[in-house]
């Protein structure tokens, strides 16, 4: 692969002479230069991952603008990186030293609603609980949830290929984007997919934008399917004794054919993190908490067939709810984990292991392995229905022995999750974190082959360097 061209000696000349062609075709408030303001720009969630100090941070409004950006970054030799609202967790939108910051969040309408395609398009700045209330309000639903969703964008989401806590029932985000319009690396606009029900014409390149973390193109519009909006769901809480019982539990309700519209798995001690943090009362000889929710015609009866299941696999007690705010009251617990648990030490590191369902109970007994291991708090919590853990590791990074341990013990569970059959990340991406476990994942020659497919779209390596690989 061609390599970015070395910046001249003079920095600041340098810099100086790329805002000037910037602002020949962006308005000047669009342009950020002032090092204190740019420095926000420099990372996303992420611990453990290295960020640069931008040389400008732009704001782009309009295609056009984001096309301005890629020719002046090409005949530059600059590389830029993409942003959206920065709630990634694995470094994917770090900016790089002199890079082109290019945020994508001024660039937020919503420019369709179909109820009779049951399509919408946006840009990808919109707010991914902006875009479900509104298709809210046409009697349709928009399904990927990131538990960011009221701050994350659209385009961060097709980038990082997000899922959610729906995912069980409905999928990721992947499988609701039909088409994109991308700016490549040297400016030029290219569309992707369809906005039809089916469409199978040449390659997919839609889906491989999904999940390429900018390191392709700029995502400028999207076309999302929809669906009808499901009823509203109820929520069934189960105690266990034993993280092994909850997990039989999540094998036998996935085996007998139920789909719930959500399946979570809470450790202790994510339960106890949630207690001190918001006194909710949960039973502290809680080993699991299984969460369990039906949005379909007869959710009682769907959660009274579920309750039976996890009582056969152990649970010491079953509670369904009784009404919407009930069900309500019981998803808390589970919103508040990753804040809860960050509580415990001050930082996390949130793992992304998915494994096969049946393997879900050896990856929560492997984690309390290696937390004992390390001496260290790691919480487990779980998109159980679809085997997607969030192993999230606690410590003091003022420590330099704990943050060591800590990020020992991350990559401990990882190769854990490979062990087991599964993947490095069921959503969170790739990005600065998890670059040497990609290459130990789809090995030699799927590297090759992936590196290939960068080339093709970004030769001179601008887009979003040091990512993925």
């Amino acid at each position: 692969m061609s390599r970015i061209e070395a910046p001249p000696e003079d920095g600041t000349a340098a810099t100086g002479g790329l805002v000037d062609r910037l602002l020949g075709g962006l308005p000047a408030e669009a342009v950020l230069t002032d090092p204190d303001v740019t420095a926000a720009y420099a990372n996303d969630m992420a611990s453990f991952c290295p960020a640069g100090v931008p040389a400008v941070v732009v704001l782009p409004r309009t295609v056009e603008q984001v096309q301005h950006v890629m020719r002046t970054a090409t005949a530059l030799r600059v590389p830029v990186v993409p942003q959206g609202a920065r709630t990634g967790l694995s470094g994917a939108a770090n900016a790089s030293d002199g890079c082109i910051v290019l945020s994508l969040t001024k660039m937020d309408r919503i420019l369709e609603i179909n109820p009779v395609d049951r399509v919408a398009v946006v840009e990808p700045g919109v707010i991914n609980a902006t875009l479900s209330r509104a298709v809210h309000e046409h009697g349709l639903y928009y399904p990927p949830d990131p538990s960011s969703w009221e701050m994350c964008t659209i385009g961060g989401n097709i980038g990082t290929a997000s899922g959610g806590l729906c995912c069980v029932k409905y999928g990721v985000t992947a499988e609701y984007v039909l088409g994109l319009d991308v700016v490549l690396a040297d400016g030029r606009l290219m569309s992707t997919g369809r906005r039809t029900a089916k469409g199978v014409a040449g390659y997919d390149l839609t889906r491989l934008f999904v999940g390429s973390e900018g390191s392709l193109g700029i995502v400028v519009r999207a076309v999302l399917a929809l669906r009808p909006k499901p009823p509203e769901q109820l929520v069934l809480a189960a105690e266990f004794a034993s993280a092994a019982e909850a997990c039989d539990a999540v094998c036998r309700i996935m085996a007998g054919g139920h789909v719930p519209s959500l399946l979570e798995l809470m450790d202790r001690t994510t339960v106890k993190a949630v207690n001190d943090l918001a006194h909710m009362g949960l039973p502290e000889t809680t080993e699991a908490l299984l969460l369990a929710a039906f949005d379909t015609p007869d959710p009682a009866a769907d959660l009274a067939a579920v309750g039976a299941l996890c009582e056969a696999a152990g649970a010491t007690q079953v509670v369904p709810a009784d009404d919407a705010a009930e069900s309500e009251l019981l998803l808390q617990a589970r919103r508040l984990s990753l804040t809860a648990l960050e509580a415990v030490r001050g930082v996390t590191m949130i793992d992304d292991v998915c494994v096969p369902r049946s393997r879900l109970g050896d990856l929560i007994e492997g984690v309390e392995r290696i937390a004992d291991k390390h001496g260290l708090t790691i919480g487990v919590v779980a998109h159980a229905g679809d085997g997607n853990t969030h192993p999230t590791v606690c410590f003091d990074a003022r420590d330099p022995d704990e943050s060591r341990r800590a990020r020992e013990s991350f990559d401990e569970i990882m190769a854990l999750g490979l062990e087991l059959g599964g993947t490095i990340t069921g959503e969170h991406g790739v990005g600065v974190l998890k670059k040497e476990w990609l290459a130990r994942e789809i090995g030699p020659v799927g590297m090759e082959m992936q590196r290939a497919v960068k080339h093709a779209f970004d030769p001179l390596g601008i887009l979003n360097p040091g990512k993925l690989f």
